[in-house]
């Protein structure tokens, strides 16, 4: 975490502050923690592991980026957004010439000439293949092309499947798109559905759809399939070898159970005694007057975080003194690329930091600076952890947990807020900031994931309504009694941020997913508050 001052507004005929460069190259790392730096299309950093430095003294903007193998330093001269990637205009010390990097938010680095080539031969190959393994119908209109309007990016080949007035929609993804890109075919496959029954007049009746993945990328797609409506539709996921061609069909049946496990919760009580005299030093270089601000999350039985409005500034962390076994702490401040150890030497440097930090981070603050506007869902999942009730007066205040981890195979899960009701329902609540098209389904990621652990029950003989289930068994909601019924979905974002798909994406989920939608007052960082629900019993397939 980098603290410079917000940007001040400067003419187009004078070179950019060195401070107001500095802000948009925070800016832009705070909104893409995983962007690639690179020079002539060649990447040089990868943002998720390399770190940086940014100074602003003697009328330079000087940005300092190392990795293990790798040390670049330029200085700035200024910065230009384009098409989402920020081009920096630097100069080595020492020259006069002036060079060019850029900042791509996007790990994908085809060209794209590259990816409509790829794009295209997909098509052929897909035509193919449904040609030979559906005989008796006919493959129409299928295209790439971006529609924006209903949310249709080029990666996805979407077409029909035709057989008189009889149709299934079809959307497939080939090999070579991103992981993210293939998990979010069934959002889009959804609307693909939906688009085609809305804009056929009834002259056919779509049945459903079918959805064509990579080989070996079936598995989020299938457990998502489970909790779709099947009066809604019908659907159908097939797995394609795009060398061999060759389209094989996965069934629901094929998921299995669901493979994902929790974290144990760690002891509060013990770590307060264990980390007592390293939370006063945080709390010392504080301002007084914030005191009240601070949140302390427990990550572990090893390692304690500060944070003010959800952002993380400031941790503790239990390791091992030198060649020994004994216990040492640590304490640092800043985060990423900028995390610093506190030292006898710094604490006046970093008390400044802190007392910048939470002089900006503020619900009245500048809503061009950086510190206000990053991890904007962090902080809303700070306010509603405390403003539980503001969602459903049945919520337990009592009971609420941030960021629990539960793993499925190799992904890390990370629930923004689990919760129970006053009757012992659990309850999964996920938020988001601004506007995200997968809302809905990655509600339903957790949801699955939290039922899943609710049915575990450490004595199956006594049944869920008395055995403890594997979330009290790994230390969440001790010495409650947890009712049997399925969890509650909430889904909380401000007005404005909620896509318009979500609401069609939310009528074909399955009646048993009880969901809530929430919109949020957009002055939400001054007061949470609901300006509208809806609820899956008030909705039609």
């Amino acid at each position: 975490m980098s603290l410079s001052p917000p940007p001040r507004a400067s003419s187009a005929e004078t070179p950019p502050l060195p401070e107001a460069i500095a802000t948009a190259l925070e800016a832009f790392l705070a909104e893409n923690p995983r962007a690639l730096l690179l020079e002539d299309g060649k990447p040089l950093f990868d943002l998720r592991t390399a770190k940086y430095s940014l100074a602003t003294e003697h009328g330079r903007c000087t940005l300092h980026l190392w990795s293990e193998d790798r040390n670049l330093v330029r200085r700035i001269t200024a910065t230009t957004l384009r098409a989402g990637v920020l081009r920096l205009t630097t100069l080595r010390f020492g020259q006069t010439k002036p060079q060019t990097l850029e900042l791509t938010p996007d790990q994908d680095r085809r060209t794209p000439s590259t990816r409509e080539a790829t794009r295209t031969k997909y098509l052929r190959i897909l035509d193919r293949v449904l040609q030979r393994e559906f005989p008796d119908w006919k493959p129409e209109a299928f295209r790439t092309a971006m529609d924006l309007e209903k949310s249709f990016g080029p990666a996805y080949a979407r077409g029909s499947l035709v057989q008189g007035q009889k149709a299934w929609a079809v959307i497939a993804v080939n090999d070579e798109e991103s992981p993210s890109i293939i998990d979010g075919i069934l959002t889009l496959g959804i609307l693909w559905l939906h688009h085609c029954r809305e804009s056929g007049n009834g002259r056919r009746l779509y049945q459903g759809l079918k959805i064509i993945v990579p080989r070996g990328t079936a598995t989020l797609t299938l457990s998502r399939l489970a909790w779709l409506n099947p009066a809604a539709a019908k659907w159908e996921l097939y797995e394609l070898n795009q060398s061999t061609e060759e389209l094989e069909q996965r069934e629901a049946a094929d998921h299995g159970n669901l493979t994902t496990r929790l974290i144990h919760a760690p002891n509060q009580r013990s770590a307060q005694e264990r980390f007592a005299e390293a939370t006063a030093r945080v709390l010392a270089l504080v301002p007084a007057a914030a005191l009240d601000q601070v949140e302390q999350k427990l990550r572990s039985g090893a390692e304690l975080a500060f944070l003010l409005h959800g952002l993380e500034f400031a941790r503790i962390r239990t390791g091992f003194s030198g060649n020994s076994f004994n216990h040492s702490l640590e304490i640092t401040f800043g985060a990423g690329a900028n995390e610093t150890p506190l030292t006898d030497d710094n604490a006046s440097d970093l008390r400044e930091l802190v007392s910048r930090l939470f002089s900006r981070r503020t619900a009245t603050g500048d809503k061009r600076d950086p510190l206000y506007r990053t991890q904007p869902e962090r902080w809303l999942e700070s306010l509603l952890r405390r403003h539980i009730q503001s969602i459903d007066p049945h919520l337990d205040p009592a009971h609420v947990y941030t960021q629990v981890p539960a793993f499925a195979a190799a992904d890390r899960g990370m629930l923004d807020l689990l919760a129970i009701t006053s009757d012992g329902r659990l309850a999964v609540i996920e938020l988001k900031a601004e506007e995200d098209l997968h809302l809905a389904l990655q509600g339903l990621d957790y949801w699955i994931r939290v039922r899943h652990h609710h049915l575990e029950t450490a004595d199956s003989a006594t049944g869920p309504t008395f055995g403890l289930n594997e979330f009290q068994r790994h230390g969440y909601f001790p010495a409650t009694r947890l009712s049997p019924d399925p969890p509650r979905l909430y889904l909380a974002a401000p007005a404005l941020r909620i896509h318009p798909a979500t609401e069609t994406i939310l009528r074909y989920l399955s009646p048993r997913v009880d969901w809530t939608l929430l919109a949020l007052d957009e002055r939400w960082r001054k007061q949470v508050k609901v300006v509208w629900r809806k609820r899956s019993r008030e909705q039609n397939p």
